[in-house]
């Protein structure tokens, strides 16, 4: 006689497990204790199994049906079911398991701490060139499985790429490891497998008298005014490119004559302050009524979507429609600053340094904070702009002495 609910429910434990029928062969199980499970015998190949189907009332009677149902399915076409549920729980565990799937939350877990570009660039990689070509799952990645990835990488020419994205899988590994899906970082055997990257310095003009052609050029540039401010700001200040481009308005104080730049928008992720020259103030003064709609937009805003900032290749564009094309580049203007402040006005090492905010540490071995030197930085930040006035005035020119 089939089973209904109410029998189910009001079933209690006895000195030994027992069992009510229902349809099918489907049972149900009632241990001492009073649990209550599932259970389907059956013969497979000659042999007597029995198939668990859950446990009630998390499984009520009728799902326990429908598995019963799917079960007998499988019999019928000679599939044991018993191996069959096996089967798909090792597939649900690989699925969960997979480099992709481990990566993304790697990927995940890791977007508080890293520039939106940062974290879309490294995304963008697994999708292009990991994801579609290593399909295991993380604890069956060898570390050929990976070494195959990088030389698709590799055969295109994209060495740099290719040793980004193999500290990428071997970050993607290590997390593996540690939240127990993986035994060891396979990436870490391929040391030396990959030929190093050759350096590429950024094109830039030292030599104070072309300089000079340049900076001119830059005055005489007839395309966007907003791309022209930006190249005679970078210029003057000779932040990276990038901080330049997504400058806010509610960073800049002009009262104060300084551009307060948070760490999480800077490279070393240390706070940075970049004063102003009065050259700097006045370029400002005449882009805040074209641009600043509120403290949050940018200053130099995408002419096309305002939300968003200048085209990161407008300033280099602009550069070679003015016939600086690999000649000079918008981060050139930063060894451009380096060298002509030390080795023509003979500044302070330390205080460029600074001001290029690469990390500069006192004789005890502590970051100086982002105020350090700041008196002494406002003074040379000046003496830069009205230099480089001065090139485009025709002042002369000094020679470069050795470096110090």
């Amino acid at each position: 006689m089939p089973l209904i609910d109410t029998k189910i429910r009001n079933a209690k434990g006895r000195d030994k497990q027992y069992k009510l029928g229902d349809t099918g062969g489907l049972y149900l199980l009632v241990t001492p204790v009073g649990g209550k499970l599932w259970r389907f015998d059956y013969r497979h190949e000659g042999k007597r199994k029995t198939l668990a189907l859950g446990t009630y009332p998390e499984i009520s009677l009728l799902e326990a049906r429908g598995r019963l149902l799917e079960a007998r399915k499988n019999l019928a076409h000679g599939v044991d079911p018993s191996q069959q549920r096996k089967a798909q729980k090792k597939a649900d565990t690989d699925s969960q398991n997979s480099f992709e799937v481990v990566a993304r939350e790697w990927h995940e877990k890791n977007l508080s701490k890293w520039k939106a570009s940062y974290a879309e660039k490294i995304l963008t990689r697994f999708e292009v060139d990991v994801f579609p070509w290593l399909q295991q799952t993380v604890k069956e990645i060898t570390a050929p499985d990976v070494l195959r990835v990088l030389r698709r990488v590799e055969s295109r020419g994209a060495i740099e790429t290719a040793h980004k994205i193999k500290n990428d899988i071997s970050q993607v590994m290590r997390y593996a490891v540690i939240t127990g899906r993986a035994d060891r970082d396979p990436a870490a055997d391929l040391k030396g497998a990959l030929p190093p990257v050759q350096v590429k310095h950024m094109a830039a003009i030292t030599d104070p008298k072309k300089l000079k052609g340049l900076l001119r050029a830059i005055d005489g540039h007839t395309g966007s005014f907003l791309v022209k401010c930006a190249l005679k700001l970078q210029a003057m200040m000779f932040v990276r490119p990038g901080e330049l481009r997504h400058a806010l308005w509610s960073e800049i104080d002009l009262h104060a004559a300084q551009w307060n730049i948070s760490a999480e928008k800077m490279k070393m992720k240390e706070p940075h302050i970049v004063p102003l020259s009065m050259q700097a103030v006045g370029i400002l003064k005449e882009l805040e009524p074209l641009t600043r709609r509120d403290d949050d937009g940018y200053v130099f805003p995408n002419e096309r979507h305002r939300n968003r900032p200048m085209c990161e290749n407008a300033e280099l564009a602009a550069l070679a429609a003015l016939g600086y094309k690999g000649i000079h580049t918008p981060h050139g203007f930063r060894a451009t600053a380096r060298t002509i402040l030390d080795e023509v006005l003979q500044q302070r090492v330390d205080l460029i340094e600074h001001q290029l905010a690469h990390a500069v540490r006192d004789p005890n071995g502590r970051a100086y904070n982002r105020t350090a030197h700041l008196p002494a930085r406002r003074v040379m930040m000046q003496l830069w702009a009205d230099y480089l006035d001065g090139l485009k005035a025709g002042a002369k020119v000094l020679p470069l002495v050795k470096a110090k």
